[in-house]
């Protein structure tokens, strides 16, 4: 895998230079951002192997900078066993042979992220609901990730729907996000596309991604956020669209 990572620096730093950005603006989609724009020039494989250290320390950071860590988990429990069930099962879907289909899917899954975020609906699940909903959403998310390398989805619009707090809601993600980073790490290091080369490369987008989030984290008190995620989702559509269209036939 190491052919991919010297020609494409430039294009990686500066992916994960605006992935970063955006999440410094608004929150969250640096996975979504680094995977779909890297989704252009390598197969999800590559580019989820290129996340791996920038999502796992961003979103560490993210969970424990949160207030209800301990009562979170306990709550999220199943829906994270679930997420990690979901992604043993559908880890063959990372074979190198199905690159083609997986940059289809992961065209499909930013479309479908693309359009909820547009719709702004909201959506709430009943307490009684979450014992046997937030296993089904965490395996679903599961198989979503090992074949696209995008673990939003369905994960954040149920997180959403269960109606926490800010604090809670970005601890809730961070804690999503990093299981879902872990697990495929996890499934790249067994296949043995997770070696020495492309942990390095992976560390070393760390460093774009943090002076993004920096300059995002500046910029945000000077843009609507509300008008920054309109366009936000707007490109991940276009995105979405232009990867499902160009490996679908």
């Amino acid at each position: 895998m190491s052919d991919f990572i010297n020609p494409s620096s430039l294009i990686v730093a500066a992916v994960f230079l605006l992935a970063g950005f955006v999440k410094g603006v608004i929150g969250l989609g640096l996975p979504t951002v680094a995977i779909g724009l890297l989704g252009l020039v390598m197969t999800p494989v590559q580019a989820v192997s290129l996340l791996v250290v920038p999502s796992l320390v961003t979103n560490v950071w993210q969970l424990l900078a949160g207030p209800r860590f301990l009562p979170l988990l306990r709550r999220l429990g199943a829906m994270l066993a679930g997420l990690c069930v979901g992604i043993g099962i559908s880890a063959a879907a990372l074979d190198p042979d199905t690159s083609g289909r997986n940059s289809m899917l992961l065209g499909i899954a930013l479309i479908g992220y693309a359009l909820f975020g547009l719709s702004k609906k909201k959506f709430s699940v009943p307490k009684g609901m979450e014992w046997w909903l937030s296993p089904v959403v965490g395996g679903v998310t599961g198989v979503i990730a090992t074949s696209t390398g995008v673990f939003v989805i369905p994960a954040v619009p149920y997180l959403q729907a269960l109606d926490l707090d800010k604090e809670e809601l970005v601890q809730a993600m961070g804690l999503s996000f990093t299981v879902s980073t872990v697990g495929l790490a996890a499934v790249l290091i067994v296949q043995g596309s997770f070696h020495l080369s492309v942990a390095g490369a992976s560390l070393a987008s760390l460093a774009p991604a943090l002076l993004g989030m920096f300059v995002g984290q500046g910029v945000r008190a000077r843009v609507r956020a509300d008008t920054f995620r309109l366009f936000f989702f707007i490109g991940l559509l276009m995105l979405g669209a232009h990867l499902a269209w160009r490996f679908g036939d």
